[in-house]
């Protein structure tokens, strides 16, 4: 995957199908706009010999494009992890025709059809999907029942028992602000820090079901699943709601033991400046 340092520069073939160098002033930049189905892939970022999301669209992208870009990614999900509106951007040779409603139209005629490419524009020269993101905004969907449906449990996590929602809100206050997750979230193999900003965490309780927003600054590993499997076992009485705060100052990550299943999580919405992604709907 692309970082900032590899942002300077991108490769793609020539005429003659050499790579070839070409600088930022010779190059524009794409934002795209996808949704997914994470089951069956390993994730958004590309593997090598794994089926991804990253690699599903950079194969298409080579047949549309004539190259392979370097392609930025706003929030890179997990294995089974489900996006409503992902943004990723990348660069393109300056000299390039780029009409974004043929490009759509070529990649979904071709792409994996658990992947959908919603909308593609020609970005300003500093939008980078990653780094120009105000905040990422998660759904994890609890479906009530004791068998699951074949319509809704692919996008939820199916349990029996009913939540107690108000256990499960006052819990959840003490996530709002910023913290160290250390207990929530899979240790960084570079050190990375583990301190996140949560701007907003709400619940919505629907005919069959509970749906649990949260909102922050960025995510790290296993984050979101870690905090609904928290509140689940809140939910049901097997936590007391003060159990997440102290979880949460304890910064030990044998305090929070269950992970929820990837199948109830859903980037939904990646925010930006006004005007900076345009509609999609």
């Amino acid at each position: 995957m692309t970082d900032s340092a590899e942002s300077a520069e991108i490769r793609f073939a020539g005429q003659l199908g050499r790579d070839a160098d070409l600088l930022v002033s010779d190059q524009k930049i794409v934002g795209t706009i996808v949704s997914y189905l994470g089951k069956g892939f390993s994730g958004f970022a590309y593997q090598w010999g794994r089926p991804t999301v990253a690699g599903e669209l950079l194969r298409v992208m080579e047949i549309c494009l004539g190259f392979r870009p370097k392609i930025t990614v706003a929030g890179r999900t997990d294995s089974g992890v489900h996006a409503r509106a992902q943004v990723i951007s990348f660069p393109i040779p300056r000299s390039l025709e780029f009409d974004w409603q043929r490009f759509v139209k070529s990649m979904n005629s071709l792409v994996d059809e658990r992947i959908s490419v919603r909308r593609a524009w020609i970005a300003k020269d500093d939008f980078n999907a990653r780094f120009s993101a105000k905040y990422r905004k998660y759904r994890y969907r609890y479906a009530y029942g004791t068998t699951r449906d074949p319509f809704n449990g692919p996008i939820s996590w199916t349990v029996s028992e009913r939540l107690n929602v108000s256990k499960m809100h006052d819990a959840a206050q003490a996530l709002i602000g910023e913290h160290d997750f250390s207990s929530f979230c899979r240790k960084d193999p570079n050190g990375a820090s583990l301190t996140r900003r949560v701007d907003e965490v709400s619940f919505e309780e629907t005919p069959d079901g509970l749906d649990l927003w949260i909102t922050a600054s960025s995510f790290c590993h296993q984050m979101v699943r870690s905090i609904a499997g928290l509140l689940y076992q809140v939910g049901t009485g097997k936590k007391s709601p003060g159990y997440l705060a102290d979880a949460l100052g304890a910064r030990d990550r044998s305090w929070v033991k269950l992970l929820a299943p990837a199948s109830g999580l859903m980037l939904w919405e990646v925010g930006y400046d006004e005007g900076v992604v345009p509609s999609w709907h």
